[in-house]
């Protein structure tokens, strides 16, 4: 396809506009900002991650997003201003405050929260409108229903009621295979969408014992894609879920299937789409992660644009890859409903001949709550708002969890953990998901939820030897820093707690991991037992949920720990996914 060089300089500029009114005078009638010019035939929009916050939210982007070998200096690996280089974004404004974290504090004050359900819809008609009947399709990426104290209460349920009302028409998913066979395919039910993903497969026991699945035949357990009359063409949209699902949770959620990257399937199926469904582009709905997607677009030829998510990584421009057959373009949509991707496409018969893409920043203050859906998610709150109002604390400092190496939020967790066990090291799980906190903003029960809620949270505590805690820090290390994407299970550096250690990320396996010491300097002893306290382990626990230690230890009113995230990072100068040691 022809891909002209304009529009990949196409960003979400738009909303820059935004940086001359003052925050008073905003409201929906200066919403001009969404106002795009027309283009194409077919419209999609895409969203991704919004991990059950129905609610507009503050999200601080990464100071530490490395990308390490051939993906240094490629997107999504940029980070503050390295980033606004990248994507000619100016500094101080809206689009540099929604999309890095620069100046957050001061400028959260002056642009205020973004996203939310209501705002989501009231944005999503907007754009649907401007194109026409049966000229669009909403697609959303997964990880849509967890994320929540109310999402985890209903396992996904009331995150069905909201993705009805929004018009998602077709989903695939993460998260939402955790809360087990038997609640989501219940969710499913419900869902008047569609859930697809070519990826996962019955087990053979499974399938010798005749479990349910969409294809019998082939073990598909899920819908592998969907064709859509968009504009008078057809266009293909394939499913992929996120592939390290009884890897990176407890199997014991989805004992009967099996997951994976297959790309010879996707490539069979690309093929029979093309070749005997005769649609005119194929779009891949991704919950592989960017780096993977990168990866795969070099090795599966005929997708003409992969809509990513699952790396939270929000990217203004797509990034064309070259393989076989042509290009891919391949896009990430960031997270927590900040975004929403809108693809124009101008399709002729049989293919995609232009595209235009935009990451547009969903600022609340701009956008007219839809009122339908603000009575839906005041219905379903309504039961416990109470309850999650309660205010705990107030926040001393900005609190956020995204970063390679550390967040506040974690160091919160790791403080919470280590002094409810009386325990010596803390690990927390390198999680992208939560909102950010302002200073000065109380913390309340449902704020703790947003950080902690998922459907194994009970803590633990056990000895473990010096050479083992290693042993984890490297294989985390190496999920995160591994030289081949397809090796990547996404997600950040496991959080510490009581000791520091150095990173070398450029290493190799094994060795990436070094300098450990505990808080009174000492080294940490390869073969001497510490008490190690933790949470979200992949082995069935029986302690209490972490939001009860967490809340406990906000409640007591004890000083944090204000120091760092405890890594030293070495052979990272000049590396534009670094900007700090967040």
């Amino acid at each position: 396809m022809t891909i002209r060089r304009r529009d990949f300089l196409k960003v979400a500029g738009a909303a820059a506009l935004a940086d001359v009114m003052p925050r008073v005078a905003r409201s929906a009638d200066s919403a001009g900002v969404y106002d795009l010019e027309r283009f194409g035939n077919a419209r999609i929009l895409h969203m991704t991650d919004t991990h059950a916050q129905l609610l507009p939210v503050y999200f601080r982007e990464p100071s530490v997003n490395l990308g390490i070998g051939a993906m240094q200096g490629r997107p999504p690996h940029f980070v503050g201003r390295a980033f606004l280089d990248r994507f000619a974004i100016k500094p101080d404004g809206a689009d540099a405050y929604a999309f890095t974290f620069l100046d957050f504090e001061k400028s959260a004050g002056r642009f205020g929260k973004l996203g939310g359900f209501s705002h989501l819809k009231t944005l999503i008609e907007r754009l649907r409108s401007d194109v026409g009947p049966q000229r669009s399709l909403l697609l959303d990426g997964g990880d849509s229903w967890q994320g929540t104290g109310l999402a985890n209460a209903m396992q996904g349920a009331d995150m069905v009621e909201a993705a009805n009302l929004l018009g998602i028409e077709a989903m695939t998913g993460h998260w939402e295979f955790t809360y087990g066979e038997k609640a989501l395919r219940a969710n499913l039910e419900r869902f008047k969408g569609e859930f697809l993903a070519q990826n996962v497969f019955l087990s053979e026991e499974a399938a010798f014992n005749d479990a349910k699945a969409f294809d019998s035949a082939s073990r598909r357990v899920f819908k592998p894609a969907i064709i859509r009359e968009i504009g008078g063409h057809r266009v293909a949209v394939i499913g992929q879920a996120f592939p390290y699902v009884p890897i990176a949770h407890p199997k014991r959620f989805t004992p009967d299937w099996s997951f994976g990257i297959r790309d010879e399937e996707l490539q069979k199926l690309v093929n029979s789409l093309r070749n005997n469904d005769k649609v005119d582009a194929v779009l891949l709905l991704s919950h592989n992660g960017m780096d993977v997607d990168l990866k795969l677009a070099g090795r599966v030829t005929g997708i003409d644009v992969i809509l990513g998510g699952h790396t939270h990584d929000a990217v203004p421009q797509p990034v064309p890859v070259t393989n076989s057959g042509g290009t891919t373009l391949v896009t990430n949509a960031g997270s927590n409903g900040k975004f929403l991707g809108v693809l124009d496409l101008e399709l002729t018969k049989g293919r995609l001949s232009d595209v235009r893409y935009r990451l547009l920043p969903v600022f609340s203050e701009l956008l007219k709550p839809d009122a339908a859906m603000q009575a839906l998610i005041e219905k379903m709150r309504s039961s416990r708002a109470a309850a999650y109002a309660d205010e705990i604390a107030t926040s001393d400092r900005l609190l956020y969890r995204r970063g390679n190496f550390g967040g506040t939020v974690d160091q919160l967790i790791c403080d919470a953990l280590r002094g409810e066990f009386d325990a010596e090291i803390a690990l927390s799980p390198g999680f992208r998901w939560g909102p950010s906190l302002l200073p000065g903003q109380p913390m309340t029960m449902e704020d703790v939820l947003s950080e902690t809620a998922i459907s194994y949270p009970e803590t633990y505590l056990q000895g473990m030897t010096g050479g083992q805690i290693k042993d984890i820090l490297e294989d985390v290390c190496d999920n995160l820093f591994n030289a081949d994407p397809y090796h990547q299970q996404g997600g950040d550096m496991v959080r510490v707690g009581g000791l520091s250690y150095t990173c070398t990320p450029a290493e190799s396996v094994g060795r990436r991991i070094s300098d450990l010491k505990l808080d009174n300097g000492r080294p940490l002893e390869a073969g001497k037992s510490y008490r190690v306290a933790g949470w979200a382990s992949v082995n069935e626990q029986k302690g209490m949920p972490v939001w009860d230690v967490l809340a406990k230890h906000l409640r007591s009113g004890k000083s944090g720990d204000r120091r760092d995230s405890g890594v030293t990072l070495k052979g990272v100068e000049n590396n534009p996914g670094m900007a700090g040691q967040g």
